[in-house]
């Protein structure tokens, strides 16, 4: 099965021959596939790139397979990656172990492309589905949210979609986006290379760092603008534009309208005087 946008897949495979074979195997099926010798190797990997799945073997020198998913679990960036170990061993007792750590399926050896790649393809299609249904439940609650609303002057709902992984992300954008930050201010916050934290926050909301905290910023701007009266200038400055011709620019464009034209088709009764305490 092919995807329109390749899907990352990583191998953690000790042994040479069966890592080739699979990496080269999901390759010619459309993949986007990255491998890993062993355990230590693997986590550096996951961490780097942040793929869609790993596939990853049990029985590896130095780091095994449980303690590569343990690692993977704690890790609330890397906890939601789906997961499958292939493995030699399909005791019970293995299964059972791999399963409460938080395996999603088990491929064992000796095993075939297909039946590798059918494993695969399941464990995607529950993670869009997953997906999905957090998207759709999200927006409803934003539209709840809108519709219980007893009065133009409380302070706006959160933005931010309900992703536990990115919590820290966004709880800093909240504390902060009046002063001015930027991606790497929100990277270096939550301990992550600017990199991958634009790849984690893609995958996760298909939006970048810096549109969110401009989104934040717009709706500040709207609550300033329709509930307090202050010039537009100063509303700038608050949110923490050091040029008012900026923020000018960027209300336009998310909104249609300057912000004194907006203010006028928007506010309701007499805004406030002053600036929130």
């Amino acid at each position: 099965m092919k995807y329109e946008s390749p899907k990352k897949i990583l191998i953690i495979e000790d042994d040479t021959v069966t890592r080739n074979l699979y990496v080269k195997g999901l390759q010619a099926k459309g993949f986007d596939t990255i491998s890993a010798e062993n355990g230590i190797t693997g986590i550096q990997q996951v961490q780097e790139h942040v793929p869609d799945l790993v596939v990853c073997d049990i029985t590896m020198p130095d780091m095994d397979g449980y303690s590569v998913l343990t690692m993977l679990r704690q890790d609330p960036v890397t906890a939601i990656i789906p997961f499958i170990f292939i493995t030699g061993s399909c005791t019970r007792g293995a299964v059972r172990k791999g399963m409460e750590l938080g395996a999603d399926d088990y491929v064992t050896k000796p095993s075939t492309l297909d039946e590798l790649l059918r494993a695969i393809t399941t464990q995607l299609q529950r993670q869009a589905i997953l997906q999905r249904w957090c998207a759709t439940k999200f927006q409803e609650a934003q539209k709840s949210a809108s519709a219980d609303k007893t009065s133009v002057l409380n302070y706006p709902q959160s933005i931010f979609p309900p992703v536990p992984q990115l919590k820290k992300v966004f709880d800093f954008i909240e504390a902060h986006y009046h002063q001015g930050i930027t991606l790497c201010d929100v990277a270096e916050a939550v301990g992550y290379s600017p990199a991958y934290l634009t790849n984690q926050v893609g995958r996760q909301t298909g939006e970048t760092v810096n549109s969110w905290i401009v989104k934040r910023r717009m709706e500040g701007a709207r609550f300033l603008l329709q509930n307090y009266n202050q010039t537009v200038e100063q509303i700038a400055k608050e949110l923490g534009y050091q040029d008012v011709s900026h923020f000018s620019r960027q209300f336009r464009q998310h909104h249609g309208l300057p912000p004194h034209a907006w203010r006028k088709e928007h506010q309701v009764g007499h805004c406030r005087m002053g600036v929130r305490a």
